[in-house]
Parts: C-alpha cells; structure tokens; sequence
C-alpha cells in the first residue's frame, strides 16, 4: 500500500483529465489522510466548474452579437484620481477564448490583475491603450478626456472592430456600432478584459511617477485622493501631475 505523502504528490503532479483515474484508484482506501486529498480535489474541480461556469454568462453579449464580426470591449480606468491620467483599454477577444476569473478590475486584487494581463495579451486577437493626460483633462473636462482615451484606444487596434461593448458609455465621434452595457466589466469578458488592461496599464504608470515624486506615494495610492495623498498635497502643494480642477478646492494649497 502507497503512502499518503506518495499519493498526495501523484495527485499533486496529475493533469485534470487523469485525476478520475486516480478516484478510482483509491475509492476504497479509508485512510484519513487520503480521504482528505480525494475531497480537496474534488472541491477544487467544483469551484473550477463554477468559475467556468460564471465566466461563460460573462460571454452572453459576445454570443449575441457573434454574427457581426470582430467584437471589441471597452473599458477606462482613472477618471476619479488626483493625479495622472485616464487610461482606456480596447480588447477583441477570440470567439473561443476562455480566460477563467475575468472580471471588473476593482474586484480583483494586484496579483491577479497582473496574472490576467499577461494571460490577455497573450490570448487577445488584437488590444488598444489609449490616454489622456492631466492637462487634457483640465482643458476639456473628464468626461470628454475620457471620450478622447477610448477613442485613441480603438484608434490604436491593429484589427477594426464591427462592434464596441462599452461599460456605461456611448463614445461620440465613432463610426462603429456601440452597445453600452451597466456595470458591463461584470457582465462581458470582452470588457472586463479591457478594464484589467486598462487597469494595470496605469497603476504601472503609477508607480514610474512615484520613483520621481515619492512625497506623493503614487505607487501605493495611484493617484486617488488617500488621507496620505491630501496630506503630501496640503505639505508640498501640487506636482506636475495633478489635475489642477481636480485640486482647487483644497485648502492651504
């Protein structure tokens, strides 16, 4: 008879399709230690299932409109900070990809964003990144900013898209069918791929300013107004990323 620690390493080293076997192989063995390994296992392949599961209701809108053509998500990021840009993100995604865990950037943590960035510029058909700078958005406002990034993000794919699903919005100025989605980087893979990329874009950005003006602590805060961020604005005044509409209601400025 094997021991525990030998089987918990052949099911540790075993592919998903070869962990039946291995129920199998050990259904009758009543040792604590092995029960407890058959049921790890079998919960992690429920929760996969699951996840598998959530992630193809993410896929309803891009099953609706399949018949269109390319199918290109849309997302922003920084519309509420201080300081830096607004980030857009386009993604196309193909028809068959399944990236599991997608979801709204905000509900992931650092890690897992990094880890979907990777995945999605791997898997992607084709991706934009579009921005829009501090100063652009004093000129014009956020909202217009923030048109101005999503158009630049589509402006950049190397493949055009038949149609834009867009988290809330409808982009003025474009020629492409849009369908804007509520709380779309929750309901669409195409979007919440965008957000991730959008997302991560930035907070990397981010953190290339905080190397230059550390009293600020961008790399931590992003740019958002923290307790910490208010206080450095309020002790040095602003830096030459802020959003002067953004701060001028600040006292002692």
């Amino acid at each position: 008879m094997k021991k525990i620690a030998e089987i918990k390493e052949e099911f540790a080293a075993a592919s998903p399709d070869k962990l039946p076997f291995l129920y199998e192989t050990y259904k009758d063995d009543i040792r604590t230690g092995v029960l407890s390994i058959i049921k790890k296992y079998k919960k992690q392949e429920e929760k996969l299932q699951q996840e598998r599961e959530r992630i193809d209701q993410m896929k309803v809108y891009e099953r609706e409109y399949e018949h269109v053509g390319y199918i290109c998500g849309i997302d922003e990021v920084g519309r509420g900070p201080l300081a830096g840009p607004v980030v857009a993100g386009a993604v196309i995604l193909p028809p068959d990809c399944e990236i599991l865990y997608l979801n709204d950037s905000k509900m992931l943590s650092e890690k897992k964003r990094e880890e979907l960035y990777d995945v999605i510029m791997e898997k992607a058909l084709a991706v934009g990144i579009g921005y829009a700078s501090h100063t652009r958005i004093d000129e014009i406002n956020i909202l217009q900013a923030t048109y101005e990034a999503m158009r630049e993000a589509i402006s950049k794919l190397p493949i055009k898209p038949q149609i834009l699903l867009n988290d809330a919005v409808t982009i003025p100025g474009v020629d492409i069918p849009q369908v804007p989605i509520i709380k779309g980087d929750a309901k669409s893979v195409s979007i919440a791929a965008a957000s991730i990329v959008a997302k991560v874009t930035r907070d990397r950005l981010m953190v290339e300013y905080d190397k230059l003006m550390p009293e600020y602590a961008f790399a931590s805060n992003k740019g958002y107004g923290s307790r910490e961020h208010i206080a450095a604005l309020k002790k040095y005044g602003a830096s030459a990323i802020h959003r002067e509409t953004f701060i001028k209601n600040f006292d002692n400025m």
